[in-house]
Parts: structure tokens; sequence; C-alpha cells
């Protein structure tokens, strides 16, 4: 039978090409028979069958999984795992991929397409409300299935930093990759539970949700390559307005680690950040207002998590500096305050507050020079990885910079770029691209590079937690804020609001899904019992009636001449329009998108 011809956007493999030790299979076929699908690989002869009627798993020799002409044949490249829902299980592949580059000589590709196979037979013997209960997970499966910024490699651990893997045995990497890898960069960590317990590790692949940018420049006439790498948390995935804060063993929300490697002449450095959430208990319900109110929850555990996150953080990373860029005043301010006093009981953990508005207001990038005055001696004293083309480590780094705003997202990715190009100099002034008084701003191309990067880094981590491009990408890419940028804020800004208020309930209830947070059990009662009413339909009718209140009421008084008589209708409708509006204000929580598989954790 002939093999599919690849996109155009993959990168062309071998299938004869030996595996590595502990390697995945490169390219698959994806065989769809009526009571089975078979996935074979095609570069190292394993396959296994998953039953179309509930979804058991049977691994098969090369002889069975050729067998059979009256299928459906299509190329996949990776399974990332099965959930088990009420009907069956679930089977979830990687059908494109695109070519995103390398990471330590091993190549790192991009999920560009996934796709549930459906072993769900016993659908038909469920009741009715059992049936509508998995519509509503399958609709919550084809949302997992449009997630964005999820990298992987068929042959190389992509979990750890550089400095952690190149101290770890070398014996390591003959391991199946899942052993390999740190579970809380693992995306798809609760999906791959079937597939290890089939002992099927050629096929599974851990996925990291980050963002993976890398390119070149020259100096001195050798080539530089720099390669930005983010690895985001699974400890407290979720939305933007559905998950802040802490919860109660410490874990942040949108936390996430941000590798900016350089490699020059057989040199090889890696500078290691951190941003997270402020670890406190609070939460920011959205009510259809722009800006929702902060509201710390009161918690006799609190000073532990607090404990619990930076304890965590020294042990992994060393020595912690905090950078807190939120106001000082307002809500903002308040749990600024709240933050920095629990600091205050945290030995051996430095803290800074950063009004970033407030210094850099006007859209002044360069005022963060006034933040890196402060901390410079610490972050030179913490350094950066270096090591050799024979793997032999010359400098360690021996702490971190944790940043965090109240997203985590723009004002924390201006300066994160801040202190990484900071970093940058002092690594190719120590690799000896460049002289000790020499700057990578000195070639406007190659500061525009850096710049590109960062920018582009921003825009996916927040894709992946707002739902939109990131703000303020104007100060990284220029320094300052111009007409387009704010224009391009504006329209990002909008998307936010729209996202958080209407959609983010239910893109939460998809993660809560696929990370294992709620589990689906049968014989448990429907998680949809509910006695509020559904924003998705009440918003359009309270909307159409706002809508239709006002142009009712301009419509009836442009038809008003001198006499006062017409004008009772434009008041009617004037007062209905307003006393609609200010019904969906008041009940504002009411209207949005909530979620409605775990709520608030």
């Amino acid at each position: 039978m002939a093999r599919p011809n690849a996109g155009a956007d993959e990168a062309p493999l071998l299938a004869e090409e030996p595996l590595r030790p502990g390697a995945c299979s490169r390219e698959l076929e994806l065989r769809e028979f009526r009571d089975r699908y078979v996935i074979r690989s095609l570069d190292g002869g394993a396959a296994f069958a998953v039953a179309r009627s509930g979804g058991s798993i049977r691994p098969l020799s090369p002889e069975e999984a050729a067998a059979g002409s009256d299928c459906k044949v299509s190329r996949i490249y990776g399974v990332a795992g099965i959930i088990r829902l009420l009907a069956g299980s679930y089977v979830l592949v990687i059908t494109s991929r695109k070519d995103a580059g390398s990471y330590q000589g091993s190549p790192v590709y991009h999920a560009n397409s996934m796709k549930f196979l459906c072993c769900n037979e016993a659908i038909k013997h469920l009741t009715s409300q059992e049936k509508k209960d998995e519509a509503y997970f399958m609709s919550l499966l084809r949302i997992a299935e449009t997630t964005c910024g999820l990298y992987y490699s068929y042959d190389r651990d992509l979990t750890l930093n550089l400095q952690r893997a190149s101290k770890l045995a070398a014996g390591r990497i003959h391991k199946p990759l899942w052993k390999q890898a740190d579970p809380r960069f693992v995306w798809n960590k609760n999906l791959l539970e079937e597939l290890i317990e089939a002992k099927l590790d050629e096929f599974i692949i851990p996925l990291i949700q980050g963002s993976f940018q890398s390119a070149q420049f020259t100096l001195k006439d050798r080539p530089v390559r720099i390669t930005l790498f983010s690895r985001r948390c699974n400890r407290r995935l979720g939305t933007r307005m559905w998950r802040r804060g802490a919860n109660l063993e410490g874990a942040t929300a949108n936390f996430v680690e941000t590798e900016q490697l350089v490699e020059y002449e057989g040199l090889t450095s890696s500078f290691i950040q951190v941003r997270g959430s402020i670890p406190l208990l609070w939460e920011q319900i959205v009510d259809l207002s722009y800006k929702p109110r902060l509201s710390i929850i009161e918690h006799e555990e609190t000073p532990k998590v607090v404990q619990r996150h930076f304890h965590d953080l020294s042990q992994r990373y060393g020595e912690t500096v905090v950078i807190d860029l939120t106001d000082k005043r307002g809500d903002e301010g308040d749990l600024s305050n709240a933050f920095a006093a629990e600091m205050s009981r945290i030995r051996d953990v430095r803290y800074v507050h950063f009004d970033f508005h407030h210094v850099c207001r006007g859209g002044n990038f360069d005022n963060l020079q006034a933040l890196y005055s402060q901390i410079e001696e610490a972050i030179q004293k913490q350094g950066y990885f270096l090591m050799n083309s024979k793997g032999q480590i010359l400098l360690e780094q021996s702490g971190v910079v944790r940043s965090n705003c109240i997203d985590c997202l723009d004002r924390t990715n201006v300066t994160q770029s801040f202190l990484a190009r900071k970093s940058l100099d002092l690594q190719l002034q120590r690799m000896g691209a460049l002289s000790s008084s020499e700057s990578i701003s000195i070639s406007d191309s190659i500061n525009d590079i850096f710049k590109k990067l960062w920018v582009e880094h921003g825009d996916e981590l927040s894709l992946e937690y707002a739902g939109s491009y990131a703000l303020k990408g104007d100060l990284v890419r220029y320094g300052r804020q111009t007409l387009p940028g704010l224009i391009k804020d504006g329209m990002s800004a909008l998307s936010r609001y729209y996202l958080n208020n209407f959609h983010d309930g239910v893109r939460q209830d998809a993660l809560d899904l696929i990370s294992g947070y709620y589990t689906v059990s049968q014989g448990s009662s429907s998680p949809f019992h509910t006695g509020g009413f559904e924003s998705a339909s009440y918003l359009p009718v309270a909307s159409a009636i706002i809508v239709g209140g006002i142009t009712a009421t301009t419509f009836t008084l442009s038809q008003v001449g001198r006499n006062a008589q017409p004008f009772i209708s434009p008041i009617i409708c004037g007062g209905l329009t307003v006393g609609v509006v200010a019904l969906v204000k008041a009940n504002g929580k009411q209207f949005c998108s909530r979620p409605r598989l775990c709520g608030l954790i």
C-alpha cells in the first residue's frame, strides 16, 4: 500500500533511519477499519490497535498490523494520548506538524493540528442525560484539538533546561522520553497514562506548551544562533481570569520557565528566567466590566502557600530574586502590599517592587534601567550556564529572577526581554563574540532579530493564557509606544475582553478535562445540574433587548416634531433600555461564561 505524501510543511524524514535509544517513532500510519484503529510505526515496526467499541488497546505484531485492506489509510505524526469518557475512549493524534527548529541537535516540531479518534460506540447505551453530558465533553475535546503552542521532539527530552539535563546521568538518555521528562512541563501528562500502562513507549510523546523561537546572525564573521524556549507548567493550568494566584500546594497560574540559549564557536550558554502569578490565594471573577475587581481570599494557609512556592523555586533554581511589577494603587496596590507583607517573612528571597506603569509611563522602555541598577549585582552573581563542545561545564547559573505583574504577560515580557538582553551581552562577551565594552545594540539588524524573537515569544504565551496577542509589544520592538502599536493593543484588549467574558469558562472546562483536574466516571451524577442560567442563551437575549431599545429610542426621536406627545414612546423605550442595561450590569457575573466542571480551584 502506497504511503501518503508529506505535506508542504513537513520536514523530510527517512523511514529507514534507525531510532535513537529511547526515541519515539517519527512517522506513523493510521489505518481506520470499521471495528478498530491500527497505528503502525513506519520506522520501527511497532504497532497497536484500539477497538472502536470501547477503546481497549492491543499491541500488534508487524504481520497483524499489515493485515487487511478494507480501510482508510493516512499518515499521522504522533499519538498525544487517550482520554476515557462516558461512552468510551478518544485517542488524540497529531495530524500535521511544522519544523520549528532544533534543540541541541535534535529537530523540534510544532503540532499544527490534532484530532481525536472516537471509540465510543457504547454511546447508544447511555441515558438521555448521559448523552447530553457526553456531547458537552466531546465539545470540550474539539476545543482541546485547537490548543496552540504545543512543541515536541522524537528523540530529545525538551522539558529539562540545558543546565539540568547536563548534570544528569548519561544513561538517562536510553530511557523512554516520558521517563526522562519533568512531569511539570508535560502538557499531555494525564493523557499518557493508558499508553504507559500498555507499555507502548515508542508511541509516547511528551508535548510541551509554551514558545520556541530561533534565529541566527553573524558576529566577527562567525554564526551565532539564539534560541528562546519557554515551558508552561501544568500544575495550575488555566485561562487568564479563571486561574489566578496559587493553589494550596503553592503552584501558581501561568508559571513559565524561559530559557535563552546562545551557540557560538562550539560554546553553548543558557540563561533561565521564570514568571508566575502572585503566589497568594486571590481571584478576579469576570462580571462584564473591563477590569473586574481583584479579591484576596483570606485563608489560614496563605503563609504556608507562599513558603511552599518559594521553597520549590529555591530547590530547583537556587537563589531567587522576585520582581513585582504591579501598580502601587487600587486593587493591584492592595494585592502588591499583601504580597510584600508575606515576602517579608521569607528568608533568603529578595523581593523588589517596581511600579512599571508609573516608572515607564509614556511608553519609555529605557526606564527599566532603574530596575536593572537595583538588581544588577544579584543577576551577575547568579550568572548563566556555559559549556563547551565536549560537554564540559564551564559556568553554572546559581539562581533565578522571578518576574510577575497581574497577568504575567505584557509588563512581565517587556521586563524579561530587557534582562535577557543584558545577559546576552555578557554571554557573547564571555564567548569572545563581543568585546567587554560592546553590546548587540551596536548592530541594528542583530538588535532587531533579538527584539522580534521576544515579541513573538510574548504573543505566543499571551495567546495560550489570555487568548489574544500580547500588549506593549512596541516597547520590546522599538523601546517606545507607536500609533500602530496603540491600535494593535486596543484590538488585543477588546479581544481579551470578549474571550475572558464569553468564552473562557468553556475553555477552562476543556483544560480541566484534558489535564485530569476533572475526571469522568461512570455512574456519577451529571456535573451540569446547576441552579443558574446559561450565559450562552441569556446573553444574546439581553444584548438584543439593549440594542433593540437603543434603536427604537433613536428611531422614535428622529420622528418627533414639535408636539410633546411623541416623546412618550422614546421615553418608555429609553427607560426600558436603561432598565435592561442596569439589570445586566447588576448581574454581570451571571451573563459571563463560567466553568461548569471545577470552577475555581
